[in-house]
């Protein structure tokens, strides 16, 4: 029985686990927080490392810990019933919602909107999802193969595609970094903090955290806590890889301000930047690459959501009929634009990026309280409770203003702890953490007497 994996699997190991994170976000949000932060640049991609990169590695590492099968296994701590809402929640989140339908329509920004112009928009990115939605299904039915295939030749093709884009911006920089734009000027690590969540790397480290676990226990690696360090030396070198394309195209974003003023999504600011310094042939190759890498991410998150429903739901639905239900509705949610599933999938993510932040960190230091149900119970119900304010904060002004939130919004604001930096759930459960503590001592003594 080894105790750690040999140098060539670390390296197997933190590949994958790169690929899997590897998506349309990892480009998009580092790409448009360059270009709001300006000046502000190096704390917001302090704020966006921590949690684009440390947050899904903290994510991997609590389910080797807690020695889960999965995310079920470690959401349901708190109770079954939970387990299985938070389950489906953040999978069909990183999945047919958000994610997947990213996908497709960043590839579709970057490449084949600056063409078609804004009268065929629509009919283009029907046409141009339906086609890659088409693939995706046909993939999805029969993925093992394809996947490591497509993954071992289509990430170092997109990488050197990009790489040399990056090279040919980072080396003809502008005169001078632009001021920083919005909540940039005041608190620009907050506001990368926030934007990290667009990436939904921590809620995909929940998720797919059991698939290197199981790759490094079939490496002959068994014992727990080896498990665990091997997880998070893989880890480790993965995100170091994540964060230097998270700089880089950080970078790029703050160049691309010299370029033009209006841009209303990363997918537009990469889409500028290609076409500026190679015209309508650097546009169309970036757009190829970028379709080809989220094709691969896409079939990898439809198999993914497939299964686990199949695993959840033992009863219902085949793994053919999952994975055809997520691709079609994948298709339909794609047709509403980059902008309106970026507007929408921010509120859902203020809601689900605190009960897995809390989740993560509980499972990481649970055994120092005997991962006693009550703590998690007090600590996810306090935050639940806060987040969902977040939630409607974060909405669009339109649909806050038809539910009439406005009054629960003006109450977080009033006397919630850090609401305005998006983290007022953080002081909650704090308090529910101390309280469960202090309730499990309280009984432990009364027990002992």
């Amino acid at each position: 029985m080894k105790s750690k994996l040999t140098p060539k699997e670390m390296v197997l190991v933190a590949t994958m686990l790169f690929g899997m994170f590897f998506g349309a976000g990892n480009l998009i949000f580092p790409a448009y927080l360059g270009r709001q932060a300006g000046t502000s640049v190096w704390p917001a991609i302090a704020g966006l490392l921590a949690t684009g990169v440390g947050l899904p590695l903290l994510g991997v590492a609590a389910i080797g810990i807690t020695r889960s099968d999965g995310l079920l296994s470690l959401s349901q701590k708190v109770s079954r019933p939970y387990g299985v809402c938070f389950t489906c929640a953040l999978y069909l989140t990183i999945g047919p919602f958000f994610a997947i339908p990213r996908c497709a329509t960043v590839p579709f920004t970057l490449g084949v909107e600056p063409l078609v112009g804004a009268e065929g928009r629509s009919l283009a990115l029907a046409l141009f999802s339906l086609a890659f939605f088409a693939i995706v299904a046909a993939l999805s039915l029969r993925p093992a193969s394809i996947l490591t295939s497509i993954g071992r030749t289509l990430t170092p093709l997109f990488l050197l595609s990009f790489g040399v884009l990056a090279v040919t911006v980072l080396l003809r920089p502008a005169a001078m970094a632009p001021e920083p734009l919005g909540s940039y000027r005041s608190n620009p690590f907050f506001s990368g903090f926030l934007e990290g969540y667009n990436t939904m790397d921590a809620l995909a480290g929940l998720a797919f955290g059991i698939v290197v676990i199981n790759v490094i226990r079939g490496s002959g690696v068994t014992r727990p806590e080896a498990v665990a360090a091997n997880t998070v030396l893989s880890g480790l070198f993965s995100c170091l890889i994540m964060a230097g394309i998270y700089i880089v195209v950080t970078f790029m974003g703050v160049q691309s301000r010299a370029i033009s003023a209006e841009a209303a999504n990363g997918g537009e600011v990469l889409s500028l930047l290609a076409n500026h310094h190679y015209g309508t042939a650097g546009t169309l190759i970036l757009a190829v690459t970028v379709t080809l890498a989220c094709l691969k991410t896409s079939v990898g998150l439809v198999t993914s959501c497939a299964e686990t429903f199949v695993a959840m739901f033992p009863k219902g639905p085949g793994y053919k009929v999952w994975a055809l239900l997520f691709s079609g509705l994948s298709f339909l949610i794609a047709n509403l634009g980059l902008t309106a599933i970026l507007n929408w999938s921010l509120p859902v993510l203020m809601l689900l990026y605190p009960l897995a932040i809390t989740l993560i960190l509980l499972g990481l230091t649970g055994r120092w309280f005997g991962h006693d149900p009550l703590v998690y119970r007090l600590v996810t119900g306090l935050t639940l409770a806060v987040a969902l304010f977040d939630f409607f904060g974060a909405l669009p002004a339109g649909a806050a203003a038809s539910l009439r939130l406005e009054g629960a919004i003006g109450f977080a604001k009033a006397y919630l702890p850090l609401y305005g930096l998006g983290l007022g759930w953080v002081c909650p459960a704090a308090v529910g953490l101390a309280l469960g503590l202090t309730l499990r001592w309280a009984r432990s003594r009364k027990a002992a007497r």
